[in-house]
């Protein structure tokens, strides 16, 4: 098992990735330490995880990462029922509002930015110390496919990820030292509560059905699929893991092949 008899903070737990990713790490031998703004939220992911029947120690503490101090608390939190921090997967995000950048409304820029940048970078300073005083950790950050390849309408929340980009690139230059590695996993499209969501609401505004949306995304991919949210988190798992200790301030894409880098 990758993770086994690690400790892990899965920020942004939800339908999704942030949910495969607790359950991920669960299967993978971890012990799990779970944030959400909603309760319910994390009670899903307990659930998933108790169904597995691993015995596995889950901690759930609900958190707004774009408040320092509820960042503080969850660190403290896990540290005191689990004695360490190894590995941090940052997985929360604010989308934003979706539309051109002419007509955009910078409000919404600067509320992803509160999560996406800020919120991240907020719980990823908070953990470094327990890391440090471990002399080890590894750090990673979800990502997103359009800071490397634009999509229409996600100006906002490219711009918000692409400043985290840069952050964990420093990150991983400052942290080496202590023997905490920083990456980022590049997501694309992932099949899951997201991306059906999504496809639903054009089909429901009168675009084509979802499975004729599915079929045009997938063209640009050469695996031939939208890849799989759980399959998507295994690649970040890896990024935590010993597996990959030799390993920092990487950006490993997960898309199936839609975006292929020069």
């Amino acid at each position: 098992m990758l993770l086994n008899g690690k400790v892990v903070i899965v920020s942004g737990i939800g339908p999704g990735l942030g949910q495969e990713l607790a359950v991920e790490a669960a299967k993978q031998g971890a012990s799990v330490a779970m944030c959400a703004r909603t309760m319910s939220k994390l009670d899903q992911a307990e659930a998933a995880i108790a169904a597995l029947d691993l015995g596995i120690e889950v901690l759930k503490v609900a958190t707004d990462i774009s408040d320092r101090e509820q960042c503080a608390n969850l660190v403290t939190q896990t540290v005191a029922r689990f004695g360490r921090i190894d590995v941090l997967f940052n997985s929360a995000y604010n989308p934003g509002e979706f539309g051109p950048i002419e007509s955009a409304n910078l409000d919404s820029w600067r509320a992803a930015m509160d999560v996406n940048l800020f919120g991240t970078m907020a719980l990823t300073l908070e953990a470094i110390p327990q890391m440090k005083k471990q002399g080890s950790g590894a750090i990673v950050m979800i990502n997103t496919m359009v800071t490397r390849k634009p999509l229409h309408t996600q100006g906002g929340y490219g711009a918000s990820k692409a400043a985290l980009a840069n952050a964990t690139s420093h990150l991983a230059l400052e942290l080496g030292r202590y023997n905490i590695r920083v990456n980022s996993a590049y997501m694309g499209w992932m099949w899951g509560p997201a991306v059906e969501g999504y496809l639903q609401m054009n089909a429901s505004a009168g675009g084509p059905s979802v499975t004729e949306q599915a079929a045009v995304i997938s063209k640009n991919i050469p695996i031939g699929h939208i890849p799989d949210d759980a399959d998507c988190a295994k690649a970040a798992i890896f990024l935590g893991s010993d597996y990959a200790c030799a390993i920092t301030g990487a950006a490993l894409d997960v898309n199936g092949g839609e975006y292929l880098p020069h």
